[in-house]
């Protein structure tokens, strides 16, 4: 999916905001989720854009298609914000993984490492939700983390039970159940701690400042155009 892609549906996702008495509340978490989902596409895209024309630097990308992952292993580990990923792995997941290798049969000595990572990760959350709503945390977004550090944690062990080259699902269909189960978790207890402080109002405050920003200064410009 291409950014000018992304920019034309986040615009049209705001648009449809006008119109949030009339849509159905699970229909509007799923707008929001695809929201947040796309304003962070695009403000990477741009600080990447500038690190590329101002400092002559490339950056990774963050985001890897996760609406195509086939595995919560694909989603959190090649897929969804990658330079987390890249943060925690050798300061959470790979120390953990070391000392779990001298108590546990190196075959399942990852299992401990991941279900490390998730509870960092939920803790990480946890902070950054008190920092931006000053509320006391209700733990539903480390419930989210900890259902998924034990689910990636069942689904890994399952992987090394059965051998590489026993039955697997088609694509499609651990596709269409990783992707549902991913947003059916997020809309159940992670998208909910946005709304309990008032983060999609302040947005739209933000979003309606910055667009009269714009239009202040390119009316000038405007102006001068259309006198010449």
């Amino acid at each position: 999916m291409s950014n000018f892609f992304k920019g034309l549906l986040f615009g049209l996702l705001l648009r449809a905001y006008d119109y949030s008495d009339q849509i159905h509340p699970k229909a509007l978490l799923f707008l929001y989720s695809l929201h947040i989902y796309l304003l962070l596409e695009l403000i990477l895209a741009v600080v990447a854009t500038l690190a590329r024309a101002l400092l002559a630097i490339e950056l990774e990308p963050q985001f890897n298609e996760p609406y195509l992952s086939t595995s919560l292993q694909d989603f959190w580990g090649r897929r969804w914000n990658l330079m987390v990923t890249s943060i925690l792995r050798p300061t959470v997941y790979e120390p953990t993984l070391d000392i779990s290798r001298r108590i546990v049969d190196r075959k399942w000595a990852p299992l401990p490492a991941v279900l490390a990572t998730f509870v960092v990760s939920a803790l990480m959350h946890e902070i950054v939700f008190y920092h931006m709503g000053r509320m006391r945390p209700t733990l539903g977004v480390t419930c989210f983390f900890l259902l998924h550090g034990i689910c990636l944690t069942v689904e890994i062990a399952l992987k090394k039970a059965w051998s590489a080259g026993r039955w697997r699902l088609p694509r499609l269909v651990s596709g269409l159940l990783t992707v549902g189960f991913v947003m059916g978790t997020c809309f159940w207890m992670f998208i909910p701690q946005f709304f309990r402080f008032g983060a999609h109002v302040k947005a739209f405050e933000e979003y309606a400042a910055l667009g009269e920003l714009f239009r202040d200064l390119i009316s000038p410009f405007v102006s001068h155009v259309g006198l010449a």
